[in-house]
């Protein structure tokens, strides 16, 4: 995973290219106008105003050639400091920079930055000279808000990235390369697992495959669950407004929820599962000996996502979260989190995922509770952290408008990191809803309450396993786990029947190949469907009762009992191994 936005180089370098990008766009489109064009994460972006014309894929070698031209020809990136007048004198013809001239805060240094032909209003770093642009590629373009809001004008954003080193460029140029094979909608079609349909923008639909993988991992958080003591509840779909008037949805996250009307009172669907969580737990009386108690619900939740942001299954506006809450004394909270980090480090490993710990703070303006409460709960969740053997980044300014939370960020086999896990402390809801338990005295108290996922959402959790894996998956998470190929239709089909029904008969998920195509044919099925074993069955095998195997991505075969063979399956399922 690329971190280019906080590379002391690869930063102005990146953002000198975007410039670079936008005066090649400027000679061969002389028309076009410049929004913002930022560093990222992965390298740049430019949104640019065209007009009535539009920049395809097969235009942007064409671009990269005229930003080749320009920086070979070496020109010093100059930079000048403007007043505010001179700035909107420089800037009178162009709408999008006298827009965010006006918008500065009035003391804030305006400059701007020249090289050659064009100027560009920025607030930099940049290079010294575009002549040090020599190892840049543009990835890719599409379509983006003016402002990022729906109801203005759609603009072109030109995404790139830039290397000081051209082995650097051509190493993740490989890995673009390998992530698109990886993608997990190229796959998930191709493997069966799920589809998606103009008819349901945002709205999965599992195919039978995927439901075999996705009732895996369902059963999986289960069992685990049950281990570490939780109980399991399900929770209404849909609530009335007052529900999340108390919750302060309603006022914090009202433009993300769908709402419908019944019996002349409005309803929402509900975006999350804790207001839920929060009547369940106050259906019955607690002492302080319940506690801590565990409430664990695989929910399905609905978020209004814009239809741009929308992405195989990483973007949707429907999921399931593995969503806890956990009710605790304050005297409880660091053994629990620390508790909990070790159960979140069990799960990941099983998957060969690492990850690395982010603890988001108070938001600046929408939140609620008084501060005093968020710097306690803050601290709590930063010392729990240490004490289980962990660092954390501190991540000012982006916990969720009811409390701080501790963010596991994930690693794929590719160095992707993802935003999957997380631990919220909430001290306010359990307030909101008058929550009490009757502590050792007789009198009432107040818990405290951790929200907490480990998957994040089961689809998006898929989706990252499919790229992950690479579509391989794991012998205990494939869908089918073997697949039996006679030889011959006419001289080995009884016996190839015979291998699946015992295979199927020990809980083994098994698919019989006997279709009239050529050996070869089928093997090679066999190895673009993924499936971790195919047994090859021949006159051999035939009589001596064994089965050939070949693992997927391995050439070499291995010629076992069938009895042999089963056991070597139910033990890798058995344990989990990523092993086949």
């Amino acid at each position: 995973m690329m971190h280019i936005k906080e590379d002391a180089r690869l930063n102005p370098l990146n953002h000198s290219c975007a410039h670079l990008l936008a005066q090649a766009v400027k000679h061969l489109y002389p028309h076009a106008k410049f929004w913002v064009g930022p560093v990222i994460d992965s390298g740049f972006y430019y949104d640019i105003d065209l007009g009535d014309d539009v920049i395809k894929e097969e235009d942007l070698e064409k671009i990269e050639k005229e930003m080749k031209k320009i920086a070979k020809d070496g020109k010093k990136i100059i930079r000048k400091v403007l007043t505010r007048e001179e700035a909107l004198a420089m800037f009178q013809n162009d709408p999008y920079k006298i827009d965010l001239i006006q918008n500065m805060e009035a003391d804030t240094e305006i400059t701007c930055y020249s090289q050659g032909d064009f100027t560009d209003l920025c607030r930099g770093p940049h290079v010294e000279s575009v002549k040090e642009l020599k190892y840049f590629k543009l990835l890719k373009v599409s379509g983006a808000y003016f402002k990022g809001d729906s109801k203005n004008k759609m603009l072109q954003r030109v995404y790139g990235i830039c290397f000081d080193r051209e082995e650097d460029l051509k190493e993740y140029l490989n890995f673009l390369e390998e992530a698109k094979k990886r993608d997990h909608k190229k796959l998930g079609k191709e493997l069966e697992l799920f589809m998606l349909s103009e008819y349901g923008p945002g709205f999965p639909f599992f195919l039978p495959k995927g439901m075999i993988l996705r009732n895996l991992l369902e059963n999986f958080w289960y069992e685990e669950h049950t281990k570490e003591g939780y109980e399991f509840i399900k929770t209404p779909i849909m609530l009335s407004r007052e529900l999340w008037e108390v919750s302060g949805h309603w006022e914090n996250y009202r433009e993300n929820m769908y709402t419908s009307e019944i019996d002349e009172k409005t309803f929402a669907i509900k975006p999350m599962n804790c207001p839920g969580g929060m009547l369940v737990y106050k259906n019955k009386l607690h002492s302080y000996k319940d506690l801590p108690i565990r409430c664990g619900e695989l929910g399905q939740v609905h978020r209004h996502e814009a239809s741009g942001a929308l992405n195989g299954l990483f973007r949707v506006r429907t999921f399931t979260q593995d969503d806890a809450h956990i009710f605790m004394r304050e005297d409880q909270v660091e053994e629990e989190v620390m508790h909990l980090i070790a159960f979140i480090d069990r799960i990941y490993k099983l998957f060969g995922l690492t990850y690395e710990i982010e603890l988001s703070t108070r938001p600046e303006e929408k939140y609620i509770g008084t501060i005093a409460s968020w710097n306690r709960s803050e601290q709590i969740l930063q010392e729990a952290c240490h004490k289980a053997g962990h660092d954390c980044k501190i991540n000012p300014g982006d916990g969720a408008f009811y409390g701080p939370k501790l963010d596991f960020h994930i690693k794929d086999s590719l160095g992707r990191v993802w935003q999957c896990g997380t631990i919220q402390l909430d001290n306010n809801l359990p307030e909101r809803f008058d929550l009490t338990y009757i502590d050792q005295n007789g009198e009432k108290q107040r818990p405290i309450m951790l929200h907490r996922v480990i998957f994040g959402s089961i689809e998006r959790f898929i989706g990252i396993l499919i790229e992950h894996f690479g579509g391989a998956f794991p012998v205990w998470l494939a869908p089918v786990q073997v697949v039996v190929v006679p030889v011959s239709s006419e001289h080995h089909l009884d016996y190839a029947k015979e291998v699946y029904e015992a295979l199927k008969q020990a809980g083994i998920r098994v698919e019989l190949d006997d279709r009239n195509e050529k050996l070869g044919y089928r093997l090679r099925e066999a190895q673009t469907k993924k499936i971790p074993y195919t047994l090859i069955l021949g006159n051999q095998e035939q009589e001596k009762q064994t089965v050939n195997i070949r693992r997927h991505g391995n050439e070499e075969k291995e010629e076992i009992a069938l009895t042999q063979f089963i056991e070597l399956v139910q033990e890798k399922v058995n344990t989990k191994t990523l092993e086949y």
